[in-house]
């Protein structure tokens, strides 16, 4: 049995890094403060959109007793404003977010800095944020950002992460923050399954500085954040040419996929202002309201 003490310092561990993720988010979000002029918009009121199965997160206040009499299962309805102001973030968790050089934050750092300031202000504004996979479904109020804050804390063991399609409701929104250097496929794949369900979002690429410059030489060691993937060279300055093509083909990739699924895409480097990047979220955002 964990005694009381050891408890306690687990927990204290635990929450270390949410007061300074949540205390950064909110200067950052003070600076794109929309004040009295929130995202809340008058919407449709109580127009009937779709029925729906109800989830384990869904209040007994909020299913339609009388359709659920005519089926074996409970269902709920949404309505037409709780779809239009849904937004489902995902900010990259996996090792690779944790590279960083010389004094820059860490990849993973900003990503959650970002993804959090911007639920902040949307929460503000009157709208319902929640995470992909199902973990935290959109919601509103101060306690939906402290279990945001929590899970965003979290890191994951694999290499490089990947999007999630599920948990994304009918002609909502979503944000992706990510390096986006793993396998692109699962991207691809997100993103489709979005656009299938009217889902408009933005693609946000997190970069350090040094992986736009590649100012490597001579004899190098690449090694993923994990140390599962390991590369050795005598010449990494040979190297550089066929990096930086296929980071651009990769960028291409990505600007490509957001046109043909109606997304924004952008890249942002960590040596780069935060605030610029949370001023670009908000507006490609405000383009899918």
């Amino acid at each position: 049995m964990t005694s009381s003490l050891a408890l306690r310092s687990q927990a204290e561990t635990l929450a270390t890094p949410l007061p300074a993720l949540l205390a950064e988010a909110e200067h950052l979000a003070a600076t794109v403060l929309l004040g009295d002029h929130g995202r809340r918009r008058a919407g449709t009121g109580d127009t009937f959109w779709q029925y729906r199965p109800a989830q384990p997160h869904d209040e007994a206040r909020s299913i339609d007793w009388r359709r659920s009499a005519r089926s074996d299962s409970n269902f709920v309805q949404d309505k037409e404003w709780q779809i239009a102001q849904s937004i489902i973030l995902w900010a990259d968790q996996s090792a690779s977010m944790s590279f960083h050089s010389d004094d820059n934050p860490t990849k993973a750092a900003r990503a959650r800095t970002l993804a959090l300031a911007m639920a902040i202000l949307l929460i503000r504004g009157g709208e319902r944020v929640g995470l992909t996979g199902l973990r935290l479904p959109p919601r509103r109020g101060e306690a939906q950002l402290m279990r945001m804050a929590e899970l965003l804390s979290l890191d994951e063991g694999t290499d490089y992460g990947a999007p999630e399609a599920q948990g994304m409701l009918p002609h909502s929104r979503a944000l992706f923050i990510s390096d986006f250097l793993g396998d692109i496929a699962p991207v691809e794949d997100a993103l489709l399954r979005a656009a299938d369900r009217g889902v408009r979002g933005a693609l946000l690429q997190v970069l350090d500085p040094q992986e736009e410059a590649f100012p490597f030489d001579g004899r190098t060691i690449f090694e993923s954040m994990t140390g599962a993937l390991e590369h050795e060279t005598l010449k990494a300055g040979d190297l550089k040419k066929r990096y930086l093509e296929r980071l651009a083909m990769r960028k291409d990739r990505l600007a490509h996929l957001a046109r043909t699924t109606g997304w924004q895409f952008s890249t942002h480097h960590t040596g780069q202002s935060a605030t610029n990047a949370l001023l670009w979220l908000y507006g490609a955002m405000e383009r899918h309201a």
